[in-house]
């Protein structure tokens, strides 16, 4: 390969820049000499520009260790990812499709409880049509009775959702997992784009390639949220941000949304009742007026917050949504779609509620609460990747091969008393992009993360988020375990 940047580079597998005759290609080639122009003293001292101009904004994520709540940088590499848009097309049709299915599946879920009382089976229609069990709805730990009050008529429960794919070796593009509940990394690609931008101008300039602008995505995610305003509602939706405040992991993603939609940010302690029923937010010492609440918490923390009158935010919402006055989006109740035993049926999904063949793969996945299932897979576990059902944001997730002797016991023991609480799954070899590692370019897996809007149309947003796993061989990604992240370029 010539050009010192990429000399030594391991060639590996499934590689998105360099092939294994070790050229680069597609985007990587007409990028490759502004890269190598900066050099590896140029992109360590870029890296260094992003560390402290993240640290200055508060660009952070914080997580959960040993009961004590931790902040963690998000390192941003200075090397884009690039997507070709030939893939992304394909890749935003399936994501759509997903979404599509999914909002169809909860609607489903939801209408179950609102039946006559008089049927004689008020399960689901596609679990009367024998395509799931019904204990995978009614048991499922996501699975929220209460919430069939918090949509309007018709509404479609996941107004914003995202899904998890890896790009394999034959680089067709796989879903790992979705999101339904409250998604995030939008905010986080979009910054990502602003800090890349200032921190190495000269990916930008003269005649080179010019990437999808990520902001694009504010104004389609600003449409999918007024199309969540309620039937009542007229004029304009006037919509707000609701975030639990600086304690939330995402919190700096709040603040940046809520600028980029010109819509206030609110905590629980700043919304009010209205003699109409709605609810009003106290923005800039002014009560407004809101049709739309943009939820930014998790559903279990609704009832944990209390507004200025004292009584707790969900009842208040709950209250706002049946007078027709209010819009939430997301919809709380969304984990019963996007658990991870529901993952296994979205390919039923699709083809039960959309009458369409699947367009993006899924990993091979073992529901053990199905005794054949369990018994299927019961003696490879050291095989498969596990992961706990009520495991959301992929919390509790075990990859077998790298487990200990005493690590994988100890697993086994867990799965074999309880196996209801996993699904298994076989490992994905996915690709690797070019990082920078101590001065010098390494491979180092990588994800996407693409979001989407339900309405007025299905439709994906330009601003995918890329994170990059920490170590050589490492597939976790997440930002509290080490993990990166790259501006992502949708280039043509």
């Amino acid at each position: 390969m010539s050009g010192s940047l990429f000399s030594g580079y391991p060639v590996a597998p499934a590689d998105e820049a360099v092939d294994r005759a070790g050229r680069l290609t597609g985007g990587y080639a007409a990028l490759g000499p502004v890269l190598e122009r900066l050099g590896g003293s140029g992109l360590a001292a870029a890296s260094a520009a992003l560390a402290g101009e993240r640290a200055a904004r508060g660009l952070s994520v914080t997580g959960w260790t040993d009961g004590r709540q931790r902040v963690h940088p998000f390192p941003l590499d200075p090397v884009p990812r690039i997507v070709p848009l030939r893939e992304w097309i394909e890749l935003a049709a399936g994501v759509e499709q997903r979404h599509r299915a999914l909002n169809a599946f909860l609607a489903d879920a939801y209408r179950a409880a609102g039946r006559r009382r008089g049927d004689s089976d008020r399960a689901p229609e596609i679990v009367r049509a024998g395509l799931l069990p019904e204990w995978a709805v009614a048991h499922s730990p996501g699975h929220d009775p209460d919430a069939v009050a918090l949509a309007w008529a018709g509404q479609p429960r996941a107004a914003v959702a995202c899904a998890d794919l890896v790009r394999t070796a034959p680089g067709t593009w796989t879903v790992l997992a979705d999101d339904l509940r409250v998604p995030a990394g939008l905010g986080y690609a979009m910054a990502n784009r602003e800090s890349t931008r200032g921190a190495v101008p000269e990916l930008f300039g003269g005649n080179g390639p010019a990437p999808v602008d990520p902001w694009d995505a504010a104004p389609v995610l600003r449409a999918g949220l007024r199309a969540a305003a309620p039937p009542f509602c007229e004029g304009p939706p006037r919509l707000a941000v609701l975030s639990a405040g600086e304690t939330d992991g995402t919190w700096f993603e709040h603040r940046l949304l809520a600028e980029a939609l010109g819509v206030p940010l609110v905590r629980a302690s700043e919304i009010w009742p209205r003699t109409d029923g709605g609810v009003e937010v106290l923005a800039d010492g002014v009560r407004t007026p809101v049709d739309v609440l943009y939820r930014r918490f998790d559903d279990a923390a609704l009832g944990a917050y209390l507004t200025p009158i004292g009584q707790p935010v969900d009842v208040l919402l709950t209250e706002a949504v049946r007078a027709g006055r209010l819009g939430l989006a997301n919809v709380p109740g969304n984990g019963v779609a996007d658990d991870a035993a529901a993952y296994a049926w979205v390919p039923a999904m699709i083809g039960f509620y959309l009458g369409e063949k699947p367009l993006l793969g899924s990993v091979p996945t073992w529901v053990l609460a199905d005794p054949a299932q369990w018994a299927e897979v019961r003696d490879r576990l050291h095989e498969l990747v596990l992961k706990p059902v009520a495991g959301y944001g992929g919390r509790g997730t075990v990859f077998g091969p790298d487990c200990s002797t005493a690590e994988l016991a100890q697993v086994e023991a867990e799965v074999a008393a309880a196996p209801h609480r996993f699904v298994a799954q076989e490992p994905v070899d996915f690709s690797t992009v070019p990082t920078l590692v101590e001065g010098g370019l390494q491979p180092r897996h990588a994800d996407l993360r693409v979001f989407s809007v339900a309405a007025p149309d299905p439709r994906v947003l330009p601003a995918p988020l890329t994170r990059v796993a920490p170590a050589p061989g490492s597939r976790v990604t997440s930002a509290v375990r080490g993990g990166a992240t790259k501006d992502t370029w949708l280039l043509g």
